[in-house]
């Protein structure tokens, strides 16, 4: 992989910094730039960044230890002569200004996805259906903000010729930093739902947050959009006209629209599209959804629909979005590195579809950052996972404070996770299908131990 050299006249041009003297600007280029002391790499330019639990001038020595040849900070240091210092009043400020200058003279093009649920996925979808044709970088992991998205930029080989870019946010103005630093050309909105709303307020707060993924998207760029919730559509022909509606209701465009959907008894669905049969790795209807918005995107991007297809087929979820691991008798779905009520009703209606040799189980955790507003949204969502017939629902954190209409046999309450899996195990004993969900912070996957001593260990 050939990666993008920094000299040091580009460092200070993307920082906005005087040039050096001649005899004082180091003569080797810097190779990459690194926030992370323990990764860095020999000839690296190390940028110092600072977090509410982190200081990263506190290892500014183990970095130059390391070999960094040079250093971005906001405040002084001593490091020997040979390493090159850039002070700047903010590191997150400079990181942010170096992948900008990085955007700038990249030859790919940049497709930057935001969305309430569904962000990974689709940028997975859309990675497979590009990968056949065309040479894709797309971020790591959980890299969707103002360190990630940076960093993402930084990190595309100069012969990348499609960079994706997942944008996330939990407050006003973190997707138009993130697009003023990608200029995506393709922007992607999946959908909005309740979720952050301890920063965003309202729903109508994250639809105002979302809709900045098309804040300085050329007239030349192709803005994608799903097709629900009603009201995103709703406020797409004033927020980017001539958008691309994508989805299966009567509000997609004819084009974006999915013909002879079917499913299976795993729940995975497969449709035609453009003439081609699709057909999905993993279950549930938002990975439909997902698939959909990949394949518009593919389509702009001029990759063929067979080729697009026959990616997206063999694409895989990421760990804990969906994953599937036997243990024992029984099939684990682990949903659990996000929640909000939008991705908690997926999770429970792909797990309602599912053909299951055994019962169908959902264990619940608590949906993170709904404000003021999440004793009602628990409530609510707890009530759907026990209006669609499923045989247990086992309700912990906040969803076991939660006040259901009715108070079923099929529910099982408890504070604690643990206690919860006490409570169930046995009905899992000879088989079934059972879905861990909840937010990343909840780590409902701690359960899955717990699952292999009591059912048996996974099954190869």
């Amino acid at each position: 992989m050939t990666v993008f050299r920094w000299s040091d006249a580009a460092v200070r041009g993307a920082l906005g910094l005087p040039r050096a003297a001649e005899d004082a600007a180091p003569g080797a280029p810097f190779c990459r730039v690194s926030t992370d002391s323990r990764t860095l790499e020999a000839g690296d330019l190390f940028l110092a960044l600072e977090g509410t639990h982190f200081d990263g001038h506190e290892y500014v020595d183990q970095a130059v230890a390391a070999g960094a040849a040079g250093v971005v900070v906001q405040r002084p240091v001593d490091v020997p002569d040979s390493v090159a210092v850039y002070e700047v009043p903010d590191t997150l400020m400079a990181l942010g200004q170096l992948a900008r200058f990085r955007r700038e003279r990249l030859p790919a093009r940049v497709v930057g996805i935001t969305g309430s649920s569904g962000k990974t996925t689709t940028k997975e979808f859309l990675r497979a259906a590009l990968g056949e044709t065309l040479r894709v970088h797309a971020n790591r992991g959980n890299y969707n903000n103002r360190i990630g998205v940076p960093l993402t930029l930084l990190e595309a080989p100069v012969d990348a010729e499609v960079v994706v870019s997942e944008m996330g946010t939990s407050g006003p103005g973190e997707i138009r930093a993130l697009v003023e630093i990608g200029r995506p050309d393709v922007a992607i909105l999946t959908t909005v739902a309740e979720s952050h709303l301890d920063g965003l307020g309202s729903i109508e707060g994250v639809l105002r947050e979302k809709l900045d993924i098309f804040h300085g998207l050329p007239e030349s760029g192709t803005a994608i959009v799903g097709d629900e919730p009603k009201l995103l559509t709703e406020a797409i022909p004033a927020a980017r006209p001539g958008a691309r509606i994508v989805g299966t209701s009567d509000r997609a465009d004819p084009e974006c629209r999915p013909q002879d959907v079917q499913v299976d008894e795993t729940g995975c669905f497969s449709f035609r599209w453009d003439g081609v049969v699709v057909t999905l790795p993993a279950p549930g209807r938002h990975m439909l959804q997902d698939a959909l918005l990949a394949l518009v995107a593919a389509r702009t991007l001029g990759v063929e629909s067979t080729s697009a297809a026959r990616g997206i087929a063999a694409m895989r979820p990421e760990g804990m979005r969906g994953e599937e691991r036997r243990v024992g008798p029984a099939t684990v779905i682990m949903d659990c590195y996000n929640a909000n009520p939008q991705s908690t009703r997926a999770a429970l209606d792909t797990l309602a579809i599912r053909a299951a040799h055994g019962p169908r189980v959902a264990v619940l955790g608590t949906m993170l950052e709904l404000g003021e507003e999440s004793d009602t949204l628990h409530t609510r969502v707890l009530n759907y996972a026990l209006s669609i017939g499923l045989d247990q629902v086992v309700a912990t954190g906040d969803f076991a404070d939660a006040a259901p209409g009715r108070e079923p046999s099929a529910l099982i309450r408890a504070r604690d996770p643990e206690e919860g899996w006490a409570q169930v195990r046995d009905v899992l004993a000879d088989g079934g299908l059972v879905l861990l969900k909840g937010s990343r912070g909840v780590a409902l996957e701690r359960l899955v131990p717990l699952m292999e001593r009591d059912l048996g260990e996974e099954a190869s």
